[in-house]
């Protein structure tokens, strides 16, 4: 039976011979100095995933923390538990570990304070972002798909070639980030405030975006396939190439221009469309009647050919 005492004992111990203070230790493992606090005196014990990332900071095995090497013995190096123990290892009576089943990593980093940290290459987050503050960060080449962001402040990052497919990304601020050559198909963006971020040659088919201010973004070579704005504000942005079976309802445009495109079965509902520009665009005939209906100005735009 473990001693959440003596687990706590085992932890502190290490940690000093590590030369850690209460409050660095925490900071490793991004948490608060008070739950460490709370372990070492024996009110609390550590999730299993936890115990794995102190045993990597305290360069210990996770032997160490098993009662027959806290009683019996004292004499050896934590991480060199002793050749006699018969108790049965933590690791394999499954308290901490399995070597049956491997487990994919259990992070959670919400509601963190990240700053100029690089997480490139990372997979599996999904949600354990949320309610963060992150500035400056990169995530280079990431698998994030899936990822759920709520309340988010994201400035200065960047997710360049990233895999953020089928995400959601709620109430956030997104601002000075970089988003090129992402994939970011069938993800939802909602109630976001969007302003300076670069999404040259992102992939953003299938992508809805609703309730969002969409302000002065790169969009150059952008995919635009049965993308949905919903009672967007978008201003400050040209968009580019060509695009197909998109949706804009009820938007809110300002310095919105259409260079070199090609507008393919493109919806627009909302008689607020004055704020567009068209130059050497074209556009099938039910999106040219959509334009005109709303008030449109139609310079710049020809119809192509059936």
């Amino acid at each position: 039976m473990l001693s959440t005492k003596m687990i706590g004992n085992k932890i502190a111990e290490a940690r000093k011979k590590e030369g850690l203070s209460q409050a660095q230790f925490a900071e490793q493992l991004f948490i608060s100095p008070q739950a460490v606090g709370k372990w070492e005196r024996g009110e609390s014990m550590p999730d299993i995933t936890t115990f794995n990332r102190i045993a990597d900071i305290l360069g210990v095995d996770l032997n160490y923390f098993s009662e027959r090497i806290a009683t019996g013995n004292k004499g050896n190096e934590p991480n060199k538990p002793s050749a006699e123990q018969t108790t049965t290892p933590l690791s394999e009576k499954g308290n901490l570990s399995s070597n049956k089943e491997e487990k994919k990593p259990l992070w959670d980093m919400s509601r963190g304070n990240w700053v100029d940290a690089d997480f490139s290459g990372l997979k599996n987050l999904q949600d354990k972002f949320s309610a963060s503050n992150m500035q400056r960060c990169k995530f280079i080449g990431s698998e994030l798909s899936g990822i759920q962001l709520k309340a988010n402040n994201i400035e200065g990052c960047d997710f360049s070639n990233s895999e953020i497919q089928e995400s959601h990304i709620q109430n956030s601020h997104l601002m000075n980030n970089e988003f090129n050559r992402c994939s970011l198909q069938k993800s939802e963006f909602s109630g976001n405030y969007i302003k300076g971020c670069d999404f040259s040659e992102a992939n953003l088919a299938d992508v809805k975006l609703k309730s969002c201010s969409l302000i002065r973004n790169h969009v150059e070579g952008a995919v635009w396939l049965r993308t949905s704005f919903v009672e967007m504000q978008i201003e400050d942005i040209i968009f580019d190439g060509t695009i197909d079976n998109c949706y804009f309802d009820n938007c809110s445009f300002k310095k919105v221009t259409f260079q070199n495109a090609k507008l393919i079965n493109t919806f627009f509902k909302g008689r607020k469309l004055k704020g567009i520009q068209f130059i050497d665009c074209q556009a099938d005939k039910m999106t040219y009647e959509f334009l005109k209906n709303g008030k449109a100005s139609l310079d710049g735009l020809t119809i192509l050919n059936p």
